[in-house]
């Protein structure tokens, strides 16, 4: 072996594509990556590892590989990789979001054309001696109403490849703007008025414990008889129980499904309705998004073992950061999360500021890692330091890095601005502070504070006044929530105080809105940033 020469282990089967963009520079080796033993043996001493699903890189395998620089999943999900394990080794985690994205708009179509014309149940059928055409009668496509539920980026695939067929294409996406809507010639709505008005429904959201089962008993009320359902993106974002029992009663005509909440799943009740298409996880199962996965993550490795920001990195490791910028980056990554919390409406720009003593350093990575935080929580997308800006350009949000070395209050202050389409303006900031470097939120919306920022938060602005802290504490305590920190800032310029809280956990179900209703809160949010 040359010394000069890194080491890549390919520890599942990859195209010759995927050797070829790695190139001549490294010392290529393989393994059987299933196979838990050749793994711990062969990772021993590698610099890089690329993987498919077949081979679970856990913290054991992690521990195991001393020179492991870099961890490569030639695909879109991650489940088989500790990513938490990895970042704490140093370990830069890459996969390939963008890889599968053409394959699952693909899929999609495939599965509405399959339900219009009853595609596979009379494929069945004729294989089995039957020649009915009446009862195998479809629908058509043109001039019916497709309502995706995701106006991201698979979402927008979708909207093109149907508006081929002369559809009309509704859209539930909060935080697309109406501008965006236009340009891909969609019309957004509300999530109730996209289910009374779809002739067929396809969701593209990210597994949130918001939209998980977000399409259930409820939604399936709401929707036409004559509807029907897709889903090729996270299993849970339909209860299956609820479709079981809507396809039953009729109230909805059939069910495309290729993602579940337990996978393999092989006899659920709904499969054997001859109105519903399943299908075993398909949606990146083309050798092209095989293909454009091992490339994608070759080239990530590439850049990686040569010390340069990496495109699809998932965790921070990769790219030259000065040492005094790098603890900004998880810092400003919670505020974006925070910012996005904490609106209503969708966001038309962004102002990340970066004062104080880094202000004069290349701080590039905080402007990515805010954005990362931005949509973290709000797109299907695995979203990387690279792709952030380019979702942020996709839903026409204006962002800018703005650096000064004015800082008066804190060494170093990250501020995020933003307006959103409502014309209002949030403002976010956060600090590092003392020896060991605590996060800290330091301003809302002008309004000063200093509080830790916790993995559980929750903001309140009220008319200030007597007993609201009282109140406020009884309502918690009755709910079995402990605060953990509290910090009540007043305003200067009007009669309403901000409550910043830390407790232990995410709120019971119901407990903002008591919480907002006892105190006669103007302004009431939970923030949960332990995912």
């Amino acid at each position: 072996m040359s010394e000069n020469k890194p080491v890549v282990l390919l520890a599942e089967e990859l195209s010759p594509a995927t050797v070829e963009a790695l190139g001549p520079d490294f010392e290529i080796r393989q393994t059987n990556g299933a196979d838990r033993s050749q793994l711990l043996a062969a990772i021993a001493d590698v610099d890089a590892i690329l993987v498919r699903s077949a081979t679970k890189v856990d913290a054991e395998a992690i521990a195991a590989a001393k020179n492991l620089k870099v961890i490569a999943r030639a695909g879109v999900g991650l489940d088989n990789v500790d990513i938490k394990s990895a970042t704490q080794a140093g370990v830069m985690v890459v996969n390939a979001p963008t890889s599968n994205i053409i394959s699952a708009a693909e899929l999609t179509v495939g599965h509405i054309v399959s339900l219009a014309r009853r595609i596979p149940a009379a494929n069945g059928a004729l294989k089995n001696g039957e020649w009915k055409r009446s009862k195998y009668a479809g629908v058509e496509l043109y001039e019916k109403t497709a309502g995706i539920i995701g106006l991201g980026r698979i979402g927008a695939l979708v909207a093109a490849r149907l508006q081929g067929f002369g559809m009309k294409i509704a859209a539930y996406d909060p935080y697309v703007t109406a501008a965006r809507a236009q340009q891909l010639g969609v019309q957004l709505m509300d999530l109730d008025e996209l289910l009374a008005s779809s002739d067929f429904i396809t969701i593209h959201m990210p597994k949130t414990p918001e939209t998980l089962g977000m399409l259930g008993a409820d939604a399936f009320s709401k929707m036409k008889e004559t509807a029907y359902v897709v889903n090729v993106a996270r299993g849970g974002l339909i209860d299956e129980a609820a479709l079981y029992t809507a396809l039953k009663d009729g109230e909805i005509a059939g069910a495309g499904v290729d993602v579940f909440v337990s996978e393999p799943s092989t006899d659920l009740p709904f499969f054997d309705f001859e109105n519903v298409v399943v299908t075993p996880h398909l949606g990146a199962s083309t050798e092209e998004a095989q293909e454009k996965a091992g490339i994608s993550v070759a080239k990530s490795v590439r850049l990686a073992l040569a010390g340069e920001l990496v495109p699809d990195a998932v965790n921070v490791a990769g790219g030259i950061i000065d040492e005094n910028v790098r603890p900004g980056i998880p810092l400003i990554e919670k505020l974006g999360r925070i910012f996005t919390a904490l609106t209503e409406d969708s966001l038309v720009s962004l102002d990340i500021e970066v004062a104080g003593e880094i202000a004069s350093l290349d701080v590039k990575a905080l402007e990515l890692a805010a954005l990362k935080g931005i949509f973290t929580d709000v797109v299907s997308e695995q979203v990387s330091y690279v792709n952030a800006p380019v979702l942020a350009e996709q839903r026409g949000v204006a962002a800018r890095l703005i650096t000064t070395s004015d800082s008066p209050e804190y060494r170093n202050v990250l501020n995020l601005r933003g307006a959103t389409s409502d014309g209002r303006v949030l403002a976010v900031s956060g600090t590092l502070t003392g020896p060991k470097q605590i996060e800290k939120l330091v301003g809302i919306d002008g309004y000063e504070i200093e509080i830790p920022i916790a993995e559980h938060l929750v903001v309140l602005r009220y008319e200030d006044r007597p007993g609201v802290v009282g109140a406020l504490g009884a309502v918690l305590g009755e709910r079995g929530v402990n605060i953990v920190g509290m910090q009540v800032a007043p305003s200067a310029e009007s009669a309403e105080a901000l409550a910043i809280l830390t407790v232990d956990d995410a709120l019971p179900e119901g407990t903002l809105e008591q919480v907002r209703t006892t105190v006669g809160a103007t302004f009431a949010r939970e923030v949960n940033l332990d995912d």
